[in-house]
């Protein structure tokens, strides 16, 4: 159970003072649903109210607190004209301007004759000195309560600065004072706070010096943030390490058949990653791997080399794909490398029904398939396999840890191998993989031409589109990606429905379109052509950006290319110069393009190398938006900065990597202070697992 001490930080925000049914759905959707979660909604930056000069000192544009007398309201005659108030100190005249006013709340608010106190920006104008909507209007005893630093939000539309404020206020009033888990001696090396000093300072700053990264308060609070990341990833792995495993160790029979049969040499990273799987194939514990390889450096070798050695043992593997473009591609692929070696391959994706589904079912039950390829469908109630013992699954971040472990129950002991594509910088890779061990495919297979990237303004359209009239001409064929698939009010991105209707008027009818509303069976029929002799350019929205291979296709041309990720330009980019013949890739921008955007495309023209790339986009974009932390499965962090928090992630690792060896049930002093952590990060799962063993 959720210690009770953290029971008001998990009321809902609307328990809040000042958001009401009205106000709370939108701070949710802001900052989420609980209490605890305006805890960790920085300030961005601040507004010192505490410079107060006489009204003929105060400088233009600056926020100033000023004591001031009311000596008359002038009521405007129409409601378009703002309602002013005269105000006075011995130093000169103050102007305080109100558009849309309700004129009893001021009169009430500024009594003449009354002094008050005004906070707000000053400007001044034909000679007199003004402030519109001051942001404060107090009697002169409230002075103190103005006259401070205030923290600045993020904001959503609907909710004021003020209301932002107040919830904060409130939110950290509940914060209870908790045991505490980081280690004494580090903490005091380091320097650091308490968790609720730190908390207090984190939302009253009074520098710009203390809102940065780089300031104890936020070291602290990111430290904890990242402790309870790695301490939950560590306490996974350790249970799984804890479950009982299977040794495979296959006699080399299928895989050297396979390898005899192959048109190329393995890598010395395809080769170095083979070792490094065997060794946890041949474990008695539950391999959980991550093969990382860049794309086109030959990960599906590496699984079906894998694959092969469960067989060995009399068993059987499953390959799980997001899409079913994808695993009907992973089938195509196999079967041409495992051609000659025995392996009797089988499909189930959600487009198999009836009697062709129960066939495939009544095999695998059967043990007469020995590798499944499949999308979700594989871990659908009635699909159960004869004996599966290995599990790998593609592009990982498509799917969540409880689907890998949906797929995992179907067998005993199931071994897993989870790949992905997306090159993740090697902090994220902690974050979000910490439970797994990692192999890395860092060279590409020989044979493959470098791919030539140019970055031009969207301007230069109907030239590029020139262009790949002649390069259809020469035998090339195109892929055309494009952000959105139909055009949007509120969006000026080219549409691929309308690019794929002014290519067909430029270039004729061999040009597809595919997207992600088309069914399946629309999609592969289309990709089916473009493989084939029917299409020669192929408008497509990030739906190709995963795994399809097409050989023959030798130029890309992407839209708007600065409105993507570079992780995902990295990804469209390796659809192509997957043969030997000379490859292009047109990154079309439009203006104004940024600063950062044009060093992001400044490196995809500059590097093919995907691990270099994600380094460069973590520091440039920091790591919530890079790889649309979302759509990725990565974890979102509200307090860390992986780009600043780096060297704290390591230690974190460390210290998470010692807990679990001294006290892997969490029993001790410090273990129940751990525990406190993990819930207070909502790592409830977590705590839940260690109860059930």
């Amino acid at each position: 159970m959720r210690p009770e001490s953290l029971y008001p930080l998990f009321a809902p925000v609307g328990s809040l003072p000042g958001l009401g049914p009205r106000l709370a759905p939108l701070v949710e959707k802001l900052c989420g649903p609980h209490v605890a979660d305006l805890l960790w909604h920085r300030p961005t930056g601040l507004v010192d109210r505490r410079y107060m000069p006489l009204i003929a000192a105060a400088p233009e544009d600056r926020v100033v607190t000023l004591r001031v007398t009311v000596d008359q309201h002038q009521r405007p005659e129409t409601t378009r004209r703002p309602y002013r108030v005269l105000c006075s100190d011995e130093s000169g005249f103050l102007t305080l301007t109100f558009f849309h006013a309700k004129g009893d709340w001021l009169e009430k608010t500024l009594p003449l004759g009354a002094e008050r106190i005004v906070s707000g920006t000053v400007e001044r104008f034909n000679n007199t000195v003004q402030m519109s909507h001051p942001d404060h209007i107090v009697p002169v005893e409230q002075l103190p309560e103005v006259m401070t630093v205030e923290p600045v939000y993020p904001l959503t539309a609907g909710v004021t600065p003020k209301v932002m404020v107040k919830a904060v206020k409130a939110a950290v009033s509940k914060a209870p004072i908790l045991p505490e888990w980081i280690d004494a001696a580090y903490l005091a090396r380091q320097g650091w706070p308490g968790w609720h000093e730190a908390l207090q300072g984190l939302h009253s700053p009074t520098s710009e010096l203390e809102l940065s990264g780089e300031s104890l308060l936020r070291q602290r609070l990111a430290y904890d943030e990242l402790l309870a990341n790695q301490l939950a990833l560590a306490l996974v792995r350790n249970s799984m390490r804890k479950l009982a495993g299977r040794s495979l160790k296959g006699d080399g029979s299928v895989r050297a058949k396979i390898i005899a049969t192959l048109p190329f040499a393995l890598t010395g990273a395809q080769q170095r990653s083979l070792v490094e799987i065997d060794k946890d194939l041949a474990e008695p514990f539950r391999m959980l791997r991550l093969l990382q390889g860049d794309v086109g450096a030959g990960k599906t070798v590496v699984a079906l080399l894998t694959m092969a050695s469960a067989v060995e043992c009399g068993a059987q593997a499953a390959l799980m794909a997001p899409t079913e473009i994808l695993a009907r591609q992973h089938l195509a692929t196999l079967e041409k490398l495992s051609a000659g070696s025995g392996l009797r391959l089988g499909l189930l994706t959600g487009r198999d029904k009836g009697k062709p589904r129960q066939a495939i079912l009544n095999a695998l039950a059967a043990g007469e398939i020995d590798i499944l390829v499949g999308t979700h469908a594989l871990f659908q109630e009635d699909v159960a396999f004869h004996d599966l013992a290995l599990a790998v699954i593609d592009e990982q971040h498509r799917f969540g840890v409880h689907q890998r472990l949906e797929l995992a129950a179907k067998g005993r002991a199931v071994d897993m191998l989870v790949m992905t594509a997306t090159p993740i910088p090697r902090t994220l890779m902690l974050t979000a993989y910490g439970d797994m061990d990692v192999s890395r495919l860092d060279e590409k297979p020989p044979g493959r031409t470098p791919i030539d990237t140019r970055v031009l303004p969207l301007s230069r359209l109907d030239e590029v589109a020139g262009g790949m009239q002649r390069a259809i001409a020469g035998g090339a064929k195109i892929y055309w990606v494009c952000p959105l698939v139909e055009e949007s009010e509120k969006s000026d991105l080219a549409a691929a429905e309308d690019r794929h209707k002014l290519l067909t008027e430029m270039l004729g009818p061999r040009v597809g379109l595919v997207h992600g509303r088309m069914k399946g069976p629309q999609k592969d029929a289309v990709m089916a052509e473009f493989a084939g002799d029917g299409l020669d350019l192929l408008v497509a929205t990030t739906v190709i950006e995963v795994g399809v291979d097409v050989p023959s296709a030798t130029v890309m041309v992407i839209e708007h290319a600065e409105r993507f990720g570079l992780a995902q330009l990295h990804q469209l980019r390796g659809r192509i110069g997957r043969g030997s013949a000379r490859s292009t890739c047109l990154l079309l921008y439009g203006h104004p393009l940024s600063e950062t955007g044009k060093a992001r495309l400044n490196i995809m023209r500059d590097s093919e190398d995907g691990f270099r790339i994600a380094e460069e986009d973590l520091k440039l974009r920091g790591a919530g938006e890079l790889l649309g932390t979302r759509q990725s499965g990565l974890p979102e962090f509200k307090l860390a900065d992986l780009a600043v928090h780096g060297d704290l992630l390591a230690t974190a690792r460390d210290d998470a990597r010692l807990i679990v060896e001294t006290d892997p049930e969490l029993q001790g002093k410090r273990g129940a202070a751990l525990r406190t952590l993990l819930y207070l990060f909502e790592r409830d799962a977590v705590v839940k697992t260690l109860r059930s063993g």
